[in-house]
């Protein structure tokens, strides 16, 4: 594992925890700041797309409630996944929404610092024995990651030597990647991998993401 791949927050959210004790008050700063009254998400037409899409599921690295307040906004019923409790609770046929790295109203489910960092790229927790179950079966669409972030890197590597032990035999559900701007390293790294790169080509980033996600939702009949 390069080591480099880990970015400064995480060292300092470990810092903060071992000075202070407890990652709370840092939680409590986070939560507050990144979710100020200013801030309308009924303005983000791509948090509109993206709950208007019709998705089963939503895996985020985010700790954020911006999706959900979103699907509030909107109207969209959902339910929050953290814990295996959650995972247990009668499904209704809400949009399932993943909270992969934790959220802000609990804790213990933060991935924050480096330590919960490392524990992450184990990959052998409920939540993420029901994403490779679910990147199994089913067409899985990426967004918002590059090769820079290693917990894609290593999710996308294991999931390759599992569909290389099954054999060409096997029929593999499409995966693919929105990606913000061309890079043909990537692109090529990550159709290694079975993953098919969907390049931005409207020359601004959020405008081609939400016109793509648009083009996915189900049109009224």
């Amino acid at each position: 594992m390069d080591l480099r791949f880990l970015s400064k927050k995480e060292s300092l959210a470990e810092f903060y925890e071992i000075e202070r004790g407890s990652i709370g008050p840092l939680r409590s700063w986070m939560d507050v700041h990144w979710h100020g009254k200013e801030i309308e998400v009924g303005t983000s037409e791509v948090h509109e797309a993206i709950v208007r899409a019709g998705f089963r599921k939503i895996y985020t690295t985010n700790f954020d409630r911006w999706i959900e307040k979103a699907c509030d906004h909107w109207q969209v019923k959902y339910r929050k996944i953290l814990t295996v409790k959650d995972l247990t609770a009668r499904q209704q046929g809400e949009l399932e929404i993943v909270k992969f790295h934790g959220d802000f109203e609990d804790d213990a489910t933060l991935v924050l610092t480096e330590s919960s960092y490392f524990e992450r790229l184990n990959f052998e927790s409920p939540l993420d024995q029901m994403l490779r179950a679910d990147v199994l079966r089913h067409p899985v669409l990426f967004v918002g990651y590059s090769l820079l972030d290693i917990n894609v890197r290593y999710l996308f590597h294991k999931l390759s030597k599992i569909w290389t032990a099954a054999g060409s035999h096997v029929e593999r559900p499409a995966s693919h990647i929105f990606m913000m701007t061309p890079n043909p390293v990537e692109e090529a790294i990550f159709k290694r991998w079975g993953i098919n790169p969907l390049v931005e080509d409207k020359g601004s980033p959020m405008e081609g993401l939400r016109d793509f996600i648009q083009g996915l939702t189900p049109k009224p009949r």
